[in-house]
């Protein structure tokens, strides 16, 4: 017998009955049936008072992951509501990690009144955490891990394990450190399960084939997990002392902060520090109106160009119909070679030492698909005009396209070598030099062939 699953309105909606009826008992047993996502989804669709009623219900292990997991906004909503005494208590509860994220996104003056909240051995955790540059590794570690010591035996391990593991953030792999906390190698769960109880932890456990200091980028997390294909990474500092480490989660939370940033710089936006909903109208203006100035002086030499031909316009009436055809063309030829070499240099796909193979190999692209297209564009030229336009518009839309695949392809590496984020080679960016540069080459083909 198939039973539908209520979707989160009406789930909603029972809530808010219960709430009405004031049937806290139901309530409670009905959010404790539900998931940490599905929590959250219906609390961000209750209106306060009765979202912070619904929050205190829950149960408390539950609570704790839900708070987590709800975004910036609904997270300041709920602490606003809370008394100093619930505060330190959903403080304390909190992962290191998500607590220093919440430190980050929220006012200094808030931060600083829920820092007064915390434990003495929180607050030293989260200072250490807070004190690491913003977007490194150390912002990300956590201190929840399990280390054992590789002269224990399996058993004395395993009884560690058991008396330690509830607050551990994995248990999937446990670090083995010397007394100094040195990290001298990892240990697989499994291995140890299936080791006899009296080998020691030396006897099992593996070389730490991959980790990361704590000021290093966060995309340096990423990288090395995803080349070494495991949920945790250790994070250590200059003397290779173990402080903490780094887990899917985070990445996956890492992963979605860069290809925001990257969109937005792909779109010439500069990038937006926390939430769309928390920034008001003039936080957006100054994210947009750097790059649309310097678009718009980068725009006045396509402007100047047409203005110094103005005498082969006004002889051939003709040329002035294909301009936006030409530009437009050149635009989107560069600004498709342009995303592909940024993904392919940000996923290390491609290397900037490989700079010459691909300006060859993209070279051929931007011959045949220049000769495709100009094909085309000839017999529009001849249908619009006669033959000689054909001929000028069909070899000027072969070279633009040729260029400025050529551009789109170069910025990206020019970008990274200067030490830059390869994504500031946005389409507006590669839209307006290519816009440039077409108008020279049409208008040079044009005066050399028509008016000779």
């Amino acid at each position: 017998m198939h039973i539908e699953t209520p979707t989160v309105e009406e789930l909603r909606e029972q809530v808010r009955a219960l709430v009405d009826t004031h049937d806290w008992l139901a309530v409670r047993r009905l959010l404790a049936d539900m998931s940490v996502p599905e929590v959250a989804d219906l609390l961000s669709g209750v209106e306060m008072p009765e979202r912070l009623l619904v929050f205190r219900l829950l149960p408390r292990d539950l609570s704790d992951d839900v708070f987590s997991y709800l975004e910036g906004p609904d997270q300041d909503i709920i602490l606003g509501g809370l008394t100093d005494r619930e505060t330190r208590v959903l403080l304390a509860s909190m992962a290191p990690d998500d607590r220093t994220e919440l430190f980050e996104e929220l006012p200094g003056e808030i931060t600083q009144k829920l820092l007064n909240l915390l434990a003495a051995d929180d607050l030293a955790e989260v200072r250490q955490l807070l004190g690491y540059p913003e977007e490194s590794v150390g912002r990300l570690a956590t201190t929840d891990y399990l280390a054992i010591r590789p002269e224990w035996t399996v058993a004395h391990a395993l009884a560690h394990i058991r008396q330690r593991g509830r607050d551990s953030e994995t248990l999937d792999v446990i670090y083995v450190t010397d007394r100094n906390w040195h990290l001298e190698g990892v240990c697989e769960l499994r291995r140890l399960i299936l080791a006899e109880p009296e080998h020691l932890v030396s006897d099992v456990m593996e070389p730490v084939h991959a980790r990361v200091t704590a000021f290093d980028d966060q995309e340096e997390a990423v990288r090395e997990m995803q080349r070494h294909d495991t949920v945790a990474l250790p994070v250590v500092d200059s003397a290779g002392v173990l402080i903490g480490i780094v887990t899917a989660d985070d990445v996956f939370d890492v992963l979605e902060e860069e290809v925001t940033e990257d969109i937005h710089r792909t779109a010439s936006v500069s990038p937006l520090r926390g939430s769309y909903r928390r920034l008001n109208v003039f936080d957006l203006y100054r994210k947009r109106i750097g790059w649309l100035a310097i678009l718009l002086f980068v725009n006045l030499i396509s402007s100047g160009i047409i203005a110094a031909y103005e005498e082969t316009l006004s002889a051939a009436i003709a040329l002035a119909f294909f301009i936006p055809l030409l530009i437009a063309t050149g635009g989107n030829t560069g600004s498709q070679s342009a995303m592909m070499m940024v993904r392919a240099l940000v996923t290390d796909d491609v290397e900037v030492g490989q700079w010459a193979s691909t300006f060859g190999k993209e070279l051929g692209v931007g011959l045949m698909l220049g000769a495709t297209l100009a094909a085309g564009s000839f017999f529009l030229g001849l249908f619009r005009g006669d033959i000689m336009i054909g001929v000028v518009v069909g070899l000027s839309m072969a070279s633009i396209v040729l260029v400025s695949n050529l551009i789109g392809m170069s910025l990206p590496f020019i970008f990274t070598k200067v030490g830059q984020d390869p994504t500031v080679a946005s389409s507006p960016l590669i839209t307006s030099i290519a816009d440039a540069a077409g108008l020279l080459i049409y208008f040079f083909f044009a005066s050399q062939l028509l008016f000779r």
